[in-house]
């Protein structure tokens, strides 16, 4: 299957000629058929002489309805251009050739209509079309005189038009679906239709789909489909659809608004884009109309250079890098040129000579895309993203990590390790009784995207992480001025392991509760509790003494067998309970586990 779109000024006989080709009418309003203008699209399709079936979307000529020819010629890969033999090329014929340039269309057929009103000119009107496509992806398009009202060079038409899609490239089916809405309507019994061109990606009953337009996101289920009047089970490009949708009303649904998987594409509301055609940015920021497949939306083009600009939306379009769009001035203005996105997401533009660089950036860019630039820019990016943005990233670039499900560049992970690694250095240099910086801080100290991204940043510090904070290897050791202190600390409790220092005895030795834990974390003391302290070895040796007494025991045995007071021995056997040494009986008695 292929879509066709007709171009041309007003009244060169587009619709006549469909109508020809087709027998089928592709006025849908009574009013286009009764004043004989055709004021929105058409549509209509027939088989060729090799079989194939081709559709072909009927656009306005008049300068009024730009504006609505936009929206039939922008998903279409193929036009059919008309001029009429008895007029010659005129001011429309200008500004469809300027749409046709600017969306970048390269395949199609000029064709020369009305050949029985003014016979002997279709040679001159052949090489004034030549001149004026010149420049355009047209230029070289074969060339066939017709006369729809006498039925003479359709057979040659339709041959020439079978050549024309023999050579167009075929769209990858795995491609990814986004089918720009043209109409809108309720069908009664049915529901809500809603009907387009599928330029990529597949479309089967039953899918769940994201509808992106005016009123915002939601998501719609496809109920049944159709192409070219008949049910269809599934879809593939290129190819005319309808969708009977649920879950939106037909009022809820406009031209311009896309049908897109869910997840698949990025919705944005800022681009940087490269001129393609039509004269250079102006030197001002300027209110202009963009239009990218069926929508229409107003936008602020401010301008970098000759070339290039960021164009910020009325409201955020699914438009990823690769994307034509074409430029219209505010109001009914003509297309003032084309422009290809570079980028979908840009960066924030905030120091003075930013948009100096950024120039120098775009026109460096390559409009095919390359991941290792938005890894360099990013620093850290997730492949889906890129691809989401238009990018081809199915394998890491030269100079990237793969850290789970992160791109990094190379420096920054170096940059990101050395960073972490004088910072936590300083803070043991600045206060050697800190355990160490906790891994929230650790996150914020690098700004990482990720919480994920911490653990293998740490691989390459040579830092070491314990209890959620991060420290140098061995420095849980080293108490510095705290080494007197502990001494003393230990040297009694190796006299007495039960007796626990009181408070003002901890306070003589200078060791509060910062003290006391860092003399934990090296392994030189146990903290039972607020206050109480004694040498990791004293449970071991509790054991050995209430082994041996009458089990079971009570709390009283206990505290006289280990030679202290209760504010020690609770603590000590709530303590043993813990680590399944010793078990609680009930309010007064315990037993040594066996």
């Amino acid at each position: 299957m292929h879509v066709v779109a007709t171009a041309g000024h007003v009244d060169h006989g587009k619709s006549t000629l469909v109508r020809a080709l087709t027998g089928m009418e592709p006025d849908r309003w009574a009013e286009e058929r009764r004043r004989g203008l055709t004021i929105d699209l058409g549509y209509a399709w027939t088989a060729l002489p090799s079989g194939r079936d081709v559709a072909f979307v009927d656009v306005p000529g008049h300068e009024r309805f730009l504006g609505n020819m936009l929206a039939g010629i922008g998903p279409a890969p193929v036009v059919l251009f008309v001029v009429a033999v008895d007029e010659g090329w005129q001011a429309q014929s200008e500004d469809h050739r300027d749409a046709v340039a600017a969306l970048g269309i390269e395949h199609g057929v000029v064709v020369l209509t009305r050949a029985d009103r003014a016979p002997g000119r279709a040679g001159a009107v052949r090489e004034q079309v030549r001149a004026h496509l010149a420049g355009t992806g047209l230029h070289d398009a074969p060339v066939v005189t017709v006369s729809a009202t006498e039925g003479t060079g359709l057979e040659e038409l339709r041959a020439v038009l079978d050549g024309v899609l023999d050579r167009v490239p075929a769209p990858p089916a795995a491609g990814r679906l986004r089918l720009w809405v043209d109409r809108a309507f309720t069908v009664a019994g049915a529901g809500t239709v809603v009907t387009g061109t599928l330029a990529s990606g597949t479309l089967a009953r039953g899918d769940r789909l994201q509808l992106l337009g005016r009123a915002g996101e939601r998501t719609v289920g496809v109920r049944s489909l159709q192409s070219r009047g008949a049910d269809r089970a599934g879809l593939e490009p290129v190819d005319r659809a309808a969708l009977n949708l649920r879950g939106v009303a037909a009022d809820e649904v406009h031209r311009g608004d896309a049908l897109v998987p869910p997840g698949a594409w990025p919705l944005t509301g800022l681009l940087d884009v490269r001129r393609t055609s039509g004269p250079a940015f102006p030197a001002v920021a300027e209110q202009l109309v963009l239009h990218a497949g069926t929508a229409a939306v107003p936008v602020r083009l401010r301008p970098f250079d000759d070339d290039h600009a960021r164009l910020a939306l009325d409201r955020p379009l699914p438009l990823v890098l690769g994307d034509r769009v074409v430029l219209r001035g505010s109001g009914q203005g003509a297309v003032l040129g084309g422009a290809q996105v570079l980028d979908a997401d840009p960066p924030a533009l905030r120091r003075r000579g930013d948009r100096g660089r950024r120039a120098d950036q775009l026109a460096r860019m390559d409009p095919s895309g390359d991941a290792l630039v938005e890894v360099v820019r990013r620093g850290a990016v997730q492949p889906a993203h890129l691809r989401r943005l238009g990018l081809a990233a199915e394998r890491a670039p030269e100079g990237v990590r793969v850290l789970g499900d992160w791109w990094v560049h190379e420096p920054v992970l170096a940059g990101w390790r050395q960073r972490l690694r004088a910072a936590v250095e300083q803070l043991h240099e600045r206060d050697p009784l800190a355990a160490g910086l906790s891994r929230g801080a650790a996150r914020d100290l690098l700004a990482l995207p990720d919480a994920a991204l911490l653990e293998p940043v740490l691989e390459g510090t040579g830092l070491e992480q314990e209890g959620g904070v991060v420290r140098v290897p061995g420095r849980r050791h080293e108490l510095g001025p705290l080494e007197d202190a502990a001494l003393r600390l230990e040297h009694r409790l190796a006299a007495e392991p039960f007796r626990a220092p009181e408070a003002d005895d901890l306070a003589a030795l200078r060791l509060g509760a910062r003290e006391l834990a860092a003399l934990e974390r090296a392994g030189r003391v146990l903290r039972l509790g607020d206050g109480i302290v004694v040498l990791p070895s004293a449970p071991a040796l509790a054991m050995r003494e209430l082994a041996r007494l009458p089990q079971p025991f009570t709390t009283s045995q206990a505290r006289q067998a280990l030679g202290t007071t209760r504010r020690v021995v609770i603590p000590l056997l709530e303590h043993l309970d813990g680590r399944g040494w010793t078990r609680r009986l009930d309010a007064g008695h315990r037993t040594v586990a066996r």
